[in-house]
This record gives C-alpha cells, sequence and structure tokens, in this order.
C-alpha cells in the first residue's frame, strides 16, 4: 500500500514539473552564493534555502528506491542524478572542502528532467565510437606537424616551437584560427618565408576538414537519436490505439449480449 502510494506521487503528472522548478530555483540560490554582496546580506538564508532544497532531492531519490530499487540502478539517468545529489552529501571539510563547489553540479540534473537534453546527450553518447577514429586522426595530424614545425622553428621560436608540446600547443592555437596569422604565422614568416607551406595546408586540414567531420558525426548522431525516439512514439500511439479498438470491440460484443 505504501509503494502503490509512493508510485503515484511519482507518475503524477506535476510531479516532474515541481522538481525541474526546484533545480532551477536551486541553480539561482547556489549563483547567489558566489555574490559577496548577496552573502552579506541574506548568506544565511541562501545557505539554508540549499539545504532545504538538497533535503527534497534527497527524499526524492529514496522514493524512486523505494518505489522500485531494481529499476533505479538500471536507468542511467537515475544513477546520474544519484551521484550529483551524493555530492552534495560528502562532508566538505579539511581536503574534502573542494567538493563543496561540486554542489554546483546538481544543475546538470536538469537535463534528466528535460526529455529534448537528454535526446541531445544520449545523441552525443551516441557518437562517441565514430568520434574516436576521428580523434586519432587528428592526434596523428597534430603529432606529425609538430615534429616538423618543432625541427624547422624551434631554434628561432623556442617559446612557440622549442619542444614537441610547446609546438602542439601552438598548432592548436592555429587550428582554433585565434590570432593564428598576426601573432604566429606572419611572424614566423619574416624569418621563414615559406612558412605558409607548413600552416595553410594544416588548417585545411584540420580546421575546414577534420573538424568538420566531427560535425558530420555528431549531427548523424543526433538524427539517429531523433529517429529513434520518434520510433518509439508511434509505438506507443500503435500500442494506445490497439488497447483502444480492443476495449471499443469488447464494449460493442457486450452491448450485443444484452440485445
Amino acid at each position: 500500500m505504501f509503494k502503490q502510494k509512493i508510485n503515484r506521487l511519482l507518475e503524477w503528472p506535476h510531479f516532474e514539473t515541481i522538481i525541474l522548478c526546484l533545480i532551477i530555483i536551486n541553480s539561482i540560490t547556489l549563483a547567489l552564493e558566489t555574490s559577496d554582496a548577496a552573502m552579506n546580506v541574506a548568506g544565511h538564508w541562501i545557505s539554508l534555502i540549499d539545504k532545504v532544497f538538497l533535503t527534497i532531492f534527497v527524499l526524492e531519490l529514496a522514493l524512486r528506491l523505494i518505489a522500485d530499487f531494481r529499476g533505479f540502478w538500471k536507468d542511467p539517468w537515475r544513477i546520474f542524478d544519484f551521484f550529483v545529489v551524493a555530492i552534495a552529501l560528502l562532508p566538505a571539510t579539511g581536503s574534502l572542502s573542494i567538493l563543496r563547489t561540486l554542489r554546483i553540479l546538481r544543475v546538470l540534473r536538469l537535463i534528466s528532467a528535460v526529455p529534448a537534453m537528454r535526446r541531445v546527450v544520449s545523441g552525443l553518447l551516441g557518437a562517441m565510437p565514430g568520434m574516436a577514429s576521428i580523434v586519432f586522426l587528428i592526434a596523428l595530424i597534430f603529432f606529425v606537424f609538430s615534429v616538423i614545425s618543432t625541427k624547422l622553428f624551434g631554434e628561432a621560436f623556442p617559446e612557440w616551437f622549442g619542444t614537441l608540446g610547446a609546438s602542439a600547443y601552438t598548432l592548436f592555437q592555429v587550428m582554433t584560427l585565434e590570432s593564428w596569422s598576426m601573432g604566429i604565422v606572419r611572424p614566423v614568416m619574416d624569418v621563414y618565408p615559406l612558412a605558409w607551406t607548413l600552416f595553410v595546408p594544416f588548417i585545411i586540414l584540420t580546421a575546414f576538414t577534420v573538424l568538420n567531420l566531427f560535425i558530420g558525426v555528431i549531427v548523424d548522431a543526433m538524427q539517429t537519436e531523433h529517429e529513434s525516439a520518434a520510433s518509439e512514439e508511434r509505438g506507443q500511439m500503435i500500442s494506445d490505439n490497439e488497447l483502444i479498438l480492443a476495449e471499443i470491440k469488447a464494449l460493442r460484443q457486450e452491448i450485443s449480449a444484452l440485445k
């Protein structure tokens, strides 16, 4: 009986909406804690409100565990919620004081609370296998160009190309197109006029080609996730329609029997 009442509460249409609103309000209170002015005026109340929200979230997870303990641990999003809330319960003293700042991770519960955001994250996770080969490809390109640029420009520009790591970081800046021309390439070309023959192909390979492959893989994964969700919704609608038709058929049979 107690478990049935909990299930009815969790299945209440407005329950998820209330939790979502509480997460948003809690995000605001956590943001206020970064303001010295706000903490000086109402620091006690802000901390108290944060503890109240934490208590509510703990109770929510406890109810979900009681309602369906095994199902809770089979749902990745529920495990994610549990992890985010559990961090706030750890003692934030001494060497663990840094954990206090991790309370902001509670805001990430918005991902599990909003279906559209869940689909986006699921799409990104689904893109991981396809992205692995692209990551390896771009790492290989970086390694090759880092070795070449270190050997060519390391002596004249040790700060940018003195070591393999420095060259890789400089090339990363070039790939992002952040001050790549006036900040790096042109000064190098003043000493090595043909340096553009290295940097231009590197930009084409990375910024214009490989990174677009990343986007392509992510978009494809998002589309697949969207189609999967749409297929599930269509399947649910078909199942509901079949149930309604079965009930109508049974009702007709009962009416016919009465006649």
